[in-house]
């Protein structure tokens, strides 16, 4: 289930004027830009692997800032440009976020000369103000599933269905806002037929309804995801939604979690790469995003974090399996 849906003589142009700001850059390399993510395991594996190449090539130092999902840090991000600051200079906001923050302008309209590797995005991965303006390039794709504990659960679960049985009261973990759990394009996918149930306010309300079925077998609602996920681990809440990505990164450490995509589908969202309007490291800003765009990070991120890249699949070489 799909949810939300994330030239050459300006390519040469945009290169050269990269080059041209490296030795101020390098010159400003004790004074890092702050690049927020996705705390846990997604900011370990980008401290690990993506900000130390960015780095070495540029001369730029990052400083990662772990952030939620979740609408909060957009209240942060608008409550400190109100007072001239940014808790980061670029973030990774998801797509309904990104559609919040059009309305306050907290996303700096991008210039796409600065940003010459746009050009091997997919075109639904340049995110725009409703006048046109690009305000973000999709950063990863993710996927949310059925997760469950392996030691509690020896056998896979099939469907989301497993939400709504009975023998799974107080067992579940689920997302808790509507923003970036999908769970009613879940429930009308599941028992509906699809995501065309929720077009009118009678459908709705029946999803809604059939959602609320599930209340007994949730134990959390959760926003920080780092809560869910060591009550994952130790079988404390043993099933619920979560990232596809992150629950693998969990198993290929050792940890008793197992990712299901179900026969009605995953959730399939995306995160876009943003510069606060008050950064004072604009430039700086740029290159980052600008590096992130390129096939062979695409690749790099894709194959350490297990998320969907967003870059034409022409340009990689990612194979099927």
């Amino acid at each position: 289930m799909t949810t939300l849906t994330r030239r050459q003589a300006l390519a040469g142009a945009g290169a050269f004027a990269a080059t041209a700001l490296l030795p101020r850059q390098r010159a400003e390399a004790a004074d890092p830009i702050k690049v927020a993510v996705y705390g846990g395991y997604f900011k370990d594996s980008f401290d690990q692997h993506i900000f130390p190449m960015f780095t070495k090539e540029t001369g730029i130092p990052v400083e990662g800032v772990p952030e939620p999902t979740s609408e909060a840090w957009a209240v942060q991000l608008e409550q400190a440009a109100r007072a001239g600051i940014t808790p980061a200079d670029v973030s990774m906001i998801a797509q309904t976020i990104m559609l919040r923050g059009q309305k306050e302008e907290l996303w700096l309209p991008l210039d796409p000369a600065k940003l010459p590797n746009m050009k091997y995005l997919a075109s639904h991965h340049i995110h725009k103000y409703p006048d046109g303006r690009i305000d973000g390039l999709n950063a990863v794709a993710w996927y949310i599933t059925l997760v469950t504990n392996t030691q509690v659960f020896p056998q896979a679960p099939t469907s989301w269905t497993e939400f709504w049985d009975p023998k799974h009261k107080n067992q579940i973990g689920v997302l808790s806002l509507p923003s970036n759990s999908f769970l009613l394009e879940v429930a009308a996918t599941t028992f509906f037929g699809g995501k065309e149930k929720l077009k009118t306010n009678d459908g709705v309300l029946e999803v809604m309804h059939k959602l609320a079925e599930i209340k007994p077998n949730v134990r959390l609602w959760y926003r920080d995801e780092g809560q869910f996920q060591q009550a994952l681990e130790t079988g404390e809440i043993p099933m619920g939604q979560y990232y596809h990505d992150v629950t693998g990164l969990a198993a290929s450490q050792g940890k008793p979690v197992r990712s299901t995509f179900p026969k009605e589908g995953g959730v399939l969202d995306s995160g876009a790469w943003t510069i606060s309007p008050v950064s004072k490291k604009i430039e700086q800003s740029y290159a980052f995003i600008n590096f992130m765009c390129r096939p062979d990070v695409q690749d790099l991120v894709s194959r350490k974090l297990g998320t969907v890249p967003t870059v034409e699949r022409k340009h990689l070489t990612l194979t099927s399996g």
